[in-house]
């Protein structure tokens, strides 16, 4: 095999993702606050573990190390992003 076969390549629906939550987190840093105008930190937490492995998966950088392997993996970014969502979501609630 050749080294072009072995590439990485990007992985364009986990970068247009990575946009979507810098540009929202940047435009509308509201939704990264609870009920009362605060900062949420575990929220914010979650957010930006979504982004960044969304921006380090989707150029097509995968890590050497193992834990960094799984710490930007597009399952990171889904966890983090499910995580994020269903504390926004809960948060409304109340």
């Amino acid at each position: 095999m050749t080294d072009a076969m072995n590439a990485p390549r990007l992985h364009v629906p986990l970068l247009l993702m990575a946009v979507l939550l810098m540009l929202l987190g940047s435009v509308a840093p509201v939704y990264l606050a609870d009920a009362h105008g605060r900062a949420n930190h575990g929220l914010a937490l979650l957010w930006f573990w979504a982004m960044s492995a969304g921006f380090v998966r989707g150029v097509g950088f995968i890590p050497q190390a193992v834990l960094w392997r799984w710490v930007f993996s597009g399952w990171a970014f889904m966890l983090a992003l499910s995580g994020a969502l269903s504390m926004r979501f809960a948060l409304q609630s109340f």
